[in-house]
């Protein structure tokens, strides 16, 4: 095998590394019928029965049958009158809506929640918000913590209705089974609680280590040459690539949240932060590994794989260690996602045709190869 075509194997397994990891985090299992990760729209048809629905998505609307929950964060989330969900509803969103049957437990928190004429809760409904209406049935309890609650003429709720409101209005034929209790204590505690998801520590570390490890072979065998600017703007000018990082860190999600508040922008928001997300832990992995390359640097030494696990395998050492691993971390993190958003930028203007102080014109080889040290 010749040196070109073992680097277009090379490069073509870790392609399919790469897509096998997109597909681990934005992908629904189509054998189990179930949805889990991340997408503009997720629709549970009609005709369709899925057994879970879990993830974040611009809206998630269910027509058909979900065996088990549906979780996650939407712009919307809407069971319609002919949906029906046989486990618990338990979803952050800007507006929820139930038309259709519940047979566990609803707790949201969102701006508006609206529980229809049509929909049957099986559970108790658990929800903080801005505004509240239930004009349906619910068998269970009520904690409900908004600015304004509204209980319709067709409500039913078969246990307490306990709430924190500014507003509250009831409707003479609401029925409330339990009766009606005003508690100021339970608006910050109302809404979905998802501590039974939490694993062990050193569980969420070793998962931790090893998927930055991943991601860093990937984008060290698909994308040498750029791996290596971000890395080389890291190290030579580390205060300037940790104040850009900060800068980002701080604007991007004041920019989300700005389109957070707008209707419409609710779910580019949504989109946006899982982008985010994306690239702030393509960050953890650059920052890290450029320390670990500058680490090697200081003993004469240059192998980028070794580097990579040094980096890696150093700070989740360090890590460990209470306050200073943390903000060894953050630095790592912040020198990382600067260094990235400077190699964006350059990268942009190179494409543009824009002269990037500093560098040189990438020839055709470097494009097509590994020109980084190994």
């Amino acid at each position: 095998m010749t040196p070109r075509s073992s680097r277009s194997a090379r490069r073509a397994l870790a392609a399919a590394l790469a897509f096998a990891l997109l597909l681990s985090v934005g992908s629904s299992v189509a054998a189990a019928q179930s949805f889990q990760g991340a997408g503009s729209t997720v629709v549970v048809g009609p005709d369709e029965t899925y057994d879970s629905v879990e993830g974040v998505a611009g809206t998630i609307l269910v027509r058909g049958t979900v065996t088990g929950d549906v979780s996650g964060a939407a712009g919307t989330v809407h069971v319609t009158e002919s949906g029906t969900v046989g486990g618990n509803v338990e979803v952050a969103a800007g507006t929820v809506r139930i038309d259709g049957n519940v047979a566990g437990d609803v707790s949201a928190a969102a701006g508006t929640i609206e529980i229809g004429e049509t929909a049957r809760v099986g559970g108790s409904l658990e929800t903080g918000s801005s505004y509240l209406a239930i004009d349906g049935r619910i068998d269970g309890d009520v904690a409900a913590g908004a600015e304004t609650i509204v209980l319709g003429p067709t409500a039913n709720v078969g246990g307490e209705f306990r709430y924190d409101a500014a507003t509250f209005t009831r409707d003479p034929d609401a029925t409330v089974g339990g009766g009606i209790v005003q508690d100021d204590s339970i608006g910050g505690d109302a809404g979905p609680n998802f501590d039974a998801f939490a694993f062990p520590a050193w569980v969420g570390a070793l998962y931790g280590l090893l998927a930055n490890l991943l991601l860093g072979v990937v984008l060290l065998a698909v994308f040498p040459t750029f791996s290596t600017r971000v890395v080389d703007r890291a190290i030579d000018s580390p205060l300037r690539s940790g104040g850009v990082g900060l800068l980002t860190l701080i604007a991007v999600p004041l920019l989300l949240l700005v389109l957070l508040v707008t209707i419409v922008g609710i779910p580019l928001s949504l989109v946006g932060a899982v982008a985010f997300g994306v690239t702030a832990w393509v960050a953890v992995v650059y920052g890290q590994y450029a320390v670990g390359t500058w680490a090697l640097s200081l003993a004469d030494t240059e192998n980028r794989w070794l580097a990579l696990a040094v980096g890696l395998l150093g700070f989740a050492v360090l890590g460990a260690i209470p306050i200073l691993g943390g903000l060894l971390e953050l630095g790592a993190f912040l020198l990382g996602l600067g260094a990235l958003a400077l190699a964006l930028r350059d990268a942009y203007r190179g494409r543009s045709g824009e002269e990037v102080p500093g560098s040189r014109q990438t020839t055709l080889d470097e494009a097509g190869g590994d020109t980084s040290a190994t």
